[in-house]
């Protein structure tokens, strides 16, 4: 009886403690670009890219590809999501309505962009850390190298791959991902 007792406890603990229960993908709230509310349990069932962007990178046309990807595909079941970041040789130093007025004006971007966060090193945001541990998401570690790295999720919410920089938001192998069922 001391023994179930003592299993019992320790359970509980561990249950009070979030060790017993990996942290879902839908868990998450962030804040727009706007200072709102986005609730990540609101994209159940669609597929979902994250960037991390950069208004002063090499990798920022990549805004343009954005955004004709979420024009063709966008909507009920896929969302792109910009989480802009100043991670990366100071290439995103503006403030939220710089960032704005930047991807509006040059890219006209329209897709959910996020306040500015930090995607790696001691700050890196909670999403971030998701996405980068497999002891959070269950799947894979990965380290995000540099502005414009793109992470898929599947419409359960799992982390189905990481993309580097280099390859482009509309390539064949986003295209693929996209069409698959």
């Amino acid at each position: 009886m001391k023994r179930v007792l003592i299993l019992i406890s320790v359970t509980m603990v561990l249950s009070l403690n979030g060790f017993t229960q990996k942290q879902s993908f839908y868990d998450f709230k962030v804040k727009t670009l706007e200072g709102e509310t986005f609730d990540f349990a609101t994209l159940k069932g669609k597929k979902v890219m994250i960037v991390n962007t950069a208004s002063k990178c090499g990798y920022t046309p990549q805004y343009k590809e954005l955004e004709e990807l979420w024009d063709q595909y966008g909507g009920k079941n896929f969302v792109i999501i910009g989480f802009p970041a100043n991670n990366f040789a100071n290439q995103e130093p503006g403030s939220a309505e710089e960032i704005r007025e930047f991807c509006t004006k040059n890219y006209g971007v329209s897709f959910p962009m996020m306040e500015k966060i930090s995607v790696k090193g001691s700050d890196i945001h909670p999403v971030y850390q998701w996405l980068t541990q497999k002891s959070r998401n269950g799947v894979m570690d990965s380290d995000v190298k540099w502005n414009f790295q793109k992470y898929l999720i599947d419409e359960n919410g799992n982390l189905a791959e990481v993309l580097p920089s280099k390859e482009k938001p509309n390539s064949d192998k986003v295209i693929s991902w996209l069409a698959v069922k």
